[in-house]
């Protein structure tokens, strides 16, 4: 089990910036694929940004340019940098974290999928 436990999420203006944490514990001694998903009200989980193994990192279309992914693997910590805000943007955040799988897996099927652990979810909301 890997738990997750995001914070950073906040109401913004159009425009704004937000910086999304997550601290990764339990059985994390081995993380294939990193990312964030969210969720807006009576839409499905889409993948955000996803990092794998490599540090190789992929994004949505809508969040490319404005959106950065990281990771401090000696701190369990995922990050998500979030500019130039927009209202589509308001979501549940979700972090995300999968064990065992090839990083095309993470790149590819993943954001389908949406196999393994997810934390609890931190609310942004930007305003027009």
């Amino acid at each position: 089990q890997v738990h997750l436990v995001e914070s950073g999420g906040g109401s913004v203006q159009s425009g704004g910036s937000l910086n999304l944490s997550c601290v990764a514990s339990g059985d994390n001694y081995e993380r294939s694929c990193m990312g964030w998903f969210r969720q807006a009200p009576g839409k499905e989980r889409e993948a955000v940004a996803i990092i794998d193994a490599a540090g190789s990192t992929i994004y949505a279309d809508a969040v490319k340019g404005r959106f950065t992914i990281s990771q401090d693997n000696a701190k369990n910590m995922l990050y998500l940098q979030m500019h130039s805000l927009k209202p589509e943007d308001t979501a549940m955040y979700y972090c995300a974290a999968d064990q065992f799988r090839p990083n095309d897996y993470c790149s590819g099927s993943w954001s389908r999928t949406r196999t393994g652990f997810f934390g609890q979810g931190t609310q942004v909301t930007v305003s027009s």
